[in-house]
C-alpha cells in the first residue's frame, strides 16, 4: 500500500499473551478491553499509523486456535491491510499453553529496520524495550510504540522514540453495547 509522503513504515501488532485467550487478534485487543471495557479500533489505528507513509509491511501476530470467530477477526484485519501471521496453539500436558511470537516479531522488526524509516509496535511488553533500543541506536530508525498507558512497561516507553497512548479515538464501542452472539435457550 502506498500513501502520500516519503516515510516508509513497518507496522507490527504484538501477539496474544502466552495464556492465549479464546478470541483472536493481537494482545492489544485484550489489554484494551481489560483496561477500558472497550475495543481497540484497528481501522483508526491503521489510518493514524500509516498517514502520509508508504507501508512496507503491516503484520498482526496471533495464535491459531482454529475457531470461526477467530478466523472472522483475522479476515477483518486482512481487509484493513494487515498480514496475519499465525502459530498453532499448543496445550501442554500440565494444562499450560504455549503461544509466543516474541522471537518472530523481533526477527521481522530487525529485518525491516534496514528498509523502514519508522517501526511501529503495538505492545506493552517490556521484553521489547531492547528491540526498540536496538532499532533506534544501531539502525538510526524511529520506533513508535502504541500501548495502554497504565499497562505498558516503563522500559518500553523509555526505549521508544515516541509512545502513543491507546485511548480516545483509538477506542471504539463499549463492550456492553455490542449485541451478544450467544444463543439463549
Amino acid at each position: 500500500m502506498k500513501a502520500c509522503g516519503s516515510r516508509k513504515v513497518l507496522g507490527v501488532i504484538s501477539e496474544p499473551s502466552p495464556k492465549a485467550r479464546s478470541a483472536a487478534g493481537g494482545e492489544c485487543q485484550y489489554t484494551v478491553r481489560d483496561a477500558y471495557g472497550r475495543h481497540f479500533d484497528y481501522r483508526r489505528f491503521w489510518a493514524k499509523a500509516t498517514a502520509n507513509r508508504e507501508v512496507l509491511a503491516a503484520r498482526c501476530y496471533a495464535i491459531d486456535k482454529g475457531d470461526a470467530k477467530q478466523r472472522e477477526f483475522q479476515n477483518i484485519l486482512r481487509s484493513i491491510g494487515f498480514e496475519v501471521r499465525l502459530k498453532p496453539f499448543i496445550q501442554r500436558a500440565d494444562g499450560s499453553a504455549k503461544g509466543d511470537w516474541d522471537v518472530g516479531i523481533t526477527l521481522d522488526a530487525i529485518e525491516y529496520a534496514e528498509k523502514a524509516d519508522v517501526v511501529v509496535l503495538v505492545s506493552g511488553d517490556g521484553d521489547f524495550d531492547l528491540l526498540a533500543q536496538k532499532i533506534r541506536e544501531a539502525h538510526g530508525k524511529r520506533v513508535e510504540v502504541y500501548g495502554v498507558p497504565q499497562l505498558t512497561a516503563a522500559s518500553l516507553i523509555n526505549a521508544a522514540s515516541q509512545f502513543i497512548p491507546i485511548e480516545g479515538d483509538l477506542l471504539r464501542h463499549h463492550i456492553s453495547s455490542i449485541p451478544s452472539t450467544k444463543k439463549t435457550r
